[in-house]
C-alpha cells in the first residue's frame, strides 16, 4: 500500500478511537502560551507517534510536544520528519463546534512532500502528495474555479495575527474582497482555499504544524503562497510563518499586492 493511502487509514482510525469518543465529553487546560489542550490532543498526538513510524520510519513532530523537543526533532531529522497537529480547532471542539481536524505532513528538507487533513465530523479527508495533485476524499481539487472578479471573493482572514496594526485596520475597513471568514482552524482554512471555498487568504504567524499540511495541499490544489515578507513561503520563518495566499495565480498576483501595499 502506497505511503499516502497508510497515513489517510491511520489518520481516520486515529480520528475514530482518540477523538471522536471524547467529543463533548472533555475539559480543557490551557498551556503556557494560552492556548487550550484537552485529554483528546494528547492522546491523538500519542496515537499518531506510535503509527506513523510504521508507515515510514522517520521521528514524530507534534504541537503538544514541549518547545526543547520539537527544536530537537527538526535539528536532528533534516531530510525526514512527520510533523502533526493531532487536533487543530482546540477551541471549536471543547465548545461543541464541528470544526476541527487532524493535520499530518510528511516534512523532508525542509518542505512538505505529503500532507493530510481530516475533518472527522464532516468525514472529509483532504490529502496531496507533491507532484500527483490534491483530493478531497476521491474527488480532485479545486472544486469550483474563483471568481474573476477580487470584489466578489471570498476571504479567509486571522486578524488576531497580523503584526501590522495598519494592515488589520486596512483589511477591518477597506480591504478589496467581497467578503471575509474566520472558522478557527488554519488545517481546514487551507484546505477550503484548495478546493474554492475561500478565494484569498492571510494569517500573520503560523505555527509549523499549522502550516505543513496545508500548504502543500494548496499548491497541488493550484494555488499560489508567499509571506508577508517573501516570495519564497518555504524558505521563511519556520516556526511562526505568515501566510498570503489565493486559490486563482491572477487574484494571488493583485491580492498579494494590496497585501504588501497596505502594511
Amino acid at each position: 500500500m502506497q505511503v499516502l493511502e497508510q497515513l489517510m487509514d491511520v489518520v481516520r482510525g486515529v480520528a475514530a478511537t482518540e477523538i471522536m469518543p471524547r467529543f463533548l465529553r472533555v475539559g480543557a487546560s490551557r498551556k503556557d502560551d494560552g492556548t487550550l489542550c484537552t485529554e483528546a490532543d494528547l492522546a491523538s498526538q500519542q496515537a499518531l507517534i506510535h503509527a506513523l513510524p510504521s508507515i515510514l520510519p522517520c521521528p514524530v513532530l507534534g504541537e503538544e510536544m514541549t518547545r526543547e523537543e520539537q527544536l530537537r526533532l527538526w535539528e536532528d531529522n533534516p531530510d525526514s520528519l512527520w510533523v502533526v497537529d493531532p487536533l487543530d480547532g482546540t477551541t471549536n471542539f471543547v465548545n461543541g463546534l464541528p470544526h476541527f481536524a487532524i493535520s499530518v505532513a510528511l516534512v523532508q528538507r525542509g518542505r512538505s512532500e505529503i500532507g493530510v487533513i481530516f475533518n472527522p465530523v464532516s468525514g472529509e479527508m483532504f490529502h496531496a502528495e507533491r507532484g500527483r495533485g490534491a483530493y478531497l476524499n476521491e474527488t480532485a481539487l479545486p472544486l469550483k474555479k474563483s471568481p474573476k472578479n477580487i470584489g466578489d471573493t471570498i476571504a479567509g482572514v486571522d486578524i488576531k495575527y497580523l503584526r501590522s496594526g495598519r494592515l488589520a485596520s486596512r483589511i477591518s475597513s477597506v480591504a478589496p474582497f467581497g467578503t471575509q471568514r474566520n472558522l478557527g482552524s488554519c488545517t481546514l482554512d487551507w484546505c477550503f482555499l484548495a478546493c474554492g471555498r475561500f478565494d484569498l487568504y492571510v494569517h500573520g504567524g503560523q505555527r509549523l504544524w499549522d502550516y505543513a499540511a496545508g500548504a502543500v495541499i494548496l499548491e497541488e490544489a493550484g494555488g499560489r503562497i508567499a509571506t508577508l515578507q517573501s516570495d519564497d513561503y518555504w524558505s521563511d520563518g519556520l516556526w511562526k510563518r505568515s501566510a498570503v495566499a489565493a486559490g486563482d495565480p491572477v487574484l494571488f498576483e493583485q491580492w498579494r499586492r494590496w497585501v504588501r501595499c497596505n502594511q
